[in-house]
């Protein structure tokens, strides 16, 4: 091969030699240009483009050091073998097609939040008024638990918002929740059996299978997990999300959470884990307080999230542990950094300590209100089709239809329609376990105008 016909873009902000590197990598992963085939000179290519020598050296410099081609003394260069980078080309065109059937017109996502409403003035004078002036301390290696300042927000907020007793001490900042269930793992050690709420937060169920935890699922009723039916397994760790319980939207009531307490009391080394994600968004009576409130015993290992209420982009959360496991991390696991940013921490601590967040958070509760006092008005006709519950909290809602409907024929024909809808079959542990057909409808990323349109569709496809 003696030349190239590449179309450079002087005035791209991508580097010429970026240029001819992304060319020549394409070509041999798409088998355009195939294995062991000659490529151009150095000097032969800078000339056939009309470029610098040294541009065209640069690109091939990257395509040895990434593998996409060899270099022979005396002979010059040709493409690499590289049968098991394949998976890495891209899209032929009915791939591309399938990708666009896809798309949706509008989603129900239960995990949505709607970041247009996201304080970007707020965020952007904290984080100028952080960085204006030349602090070195921000950039060093900050303390394994998080900032003391931060923490200390943190629990102020707990105790003022969801009645959560804790000392800065015992606040373990990290960068999403995955994050300190995995730290959470290294500290109670994978030997435990850890009972989960079926249906259950699917992300935690599959984390704590991959970190070799026996996952037990425990049906529930309208109170949310049975108590009766966990004292009959051997778990020593129960995951519960009792403010608002995912997905079925249980708000678990005093007398469950006190038996679910005693559960744990009974036996040294039972714990409970209470994940108390989007508990700021309630909308009939006032906020429960959290489990963890209640615990006298040191049994209740709190986790949060900011990801709900600012942005899931932020990837902070916290998770406050219980003494006696605290005295296990630091004596154990004291020494693994922290995940977030000390940059970070400072703004959060800010946005929490100057009233952005509490302003923040009335805004999002009235935006979403009003988007969920919408969305049960849409339903109206719905009414003599299936019964809607879990609509008091959170940002999503369930319709349970009758025995003779299919869930996956009612996901299939919103679908057809450009609607996209999800199943709570999909959040079941035992599959086989009866139940009637249940759609979720989270609204917190859709407009007002966009949840009557898709409810009007649905009207139409599920009669």
């Amino acid at each position: 091969m003696n030349e190239l016909t590449i179309e450079l873009k002087a005035e791209s902000k991508i580097p010429l030699y970026e240029q001819i590197y992304v060319f020549i990598k394409e070509n041999i992963q798409s088998g355009r240009i195939v294995y062991r085939e000659k490529l151009p000179s150095t000097r032969a290519l800078a000339k056939h483009l009309e470029v610098s020598r040294s541009t065209v050296e640069l690109a091939y410099e990257q395509l040895l050091s990434e593998g996409f081609i060899e270099s022979e003394p005396c002979r010059g260069f040709f493409a690499a073998q590289i049968e098991e980078l394949y998976h890495f080309r891209p899209m032929q065109a009915e791939e591309e097609e399938k990708a666009a059937c896809e798309r949706y017109r509008y989603d129900f996502t239960p995990n949505g939040v709607d970041l247009k409403s996201f304080p970007y003035n707020a965020w952007r004078k904290l984080s100028k008024d952080i960085l204006i002036d030349d602090r070195t301390e921000l950039f060093c290696s900050g303390n394994p638990q998080g900032e003391y300042g931060f923490r200390s927000a943190v629990c102020k907020y707990l105790y003022q918002a969801r009645g959560v007793n804790c000392t800065p001490g015992q606040v373990i900042i990290g960068a999403g929740s995955d994050y300190l269930f995995m730290l959470l793992s290294m500290i109670l050690g994978t030997d435990r059996k850890i009972a989960f709420e079926d249906p259950t937060y699917k992300q935690a169920y599959r984390l704590a299978e991959s970190l070799s935890f026996e996952c037990i699922p425990i049906p529930m009723d309208k109170n949310g997990m049975q108590v009766d039916a966990l004292s009959e397994t051997d778990a020593d760790i129960a995951y519960v999300t009792p403010s608002h319980q995912y997905p079925t939207g249980i708000v678990m009531p005093i007398r469950r959470r006190m038996e679910l307490l005693k559960w744990a009391k009974e036996k040294d080394g039972r714990y409970i884990i209470e994940d108390d994600y989007d508990s700021e968004f309630r909308y009939k009576g006032k906020p429960i307080p959290a489990l963890q409130g209640y615990d006298r015993e040191g049994r209740v290992i709190y986790l949060g999230t900011f990801s709900k209420s600012i942005a899931p982009a932020i990837r902070l959360s916290y998770m406050v542990l219980p003494q006696p496991l605290l005295v296990i991390y630091r004596e154990r696991h004291g020494f693994v950094n922290s995940t977030v940013s000390k940059v970070d921490q400072l703004i959060v601590q800010r946005f929490l300590e100057e009233g952005y967040y509490e302003r923040h958070l009335n805004r999002m509760r009235a935006l979403y209100k009003s988007r969920h006092d919408v969305l049960i008005e849409a339903l109206r006709p719905f009414h003599g089709m299936c019964r809607i519950f879990g609509e008091h909290a959170g940002v999503h809602l369930l319709l349970a239809f009758e025995e003779d409907a299919r869930e996956e024929e009612l996901i299939s024909k919103a679908k057809e329609q450009g609607v996209r809808v999800y199943g709570l079959s999909d959040y079941r542990i035992c599959k086989g376990r009866a139940a009637r057909p249940t759609i979720l409808l989270g609204y917190a990323n859709l407009s007002e105008g966009q949840i009557r349109d898709a409810v009007r569709i649905l009207e139409e496809c599920w009669k």
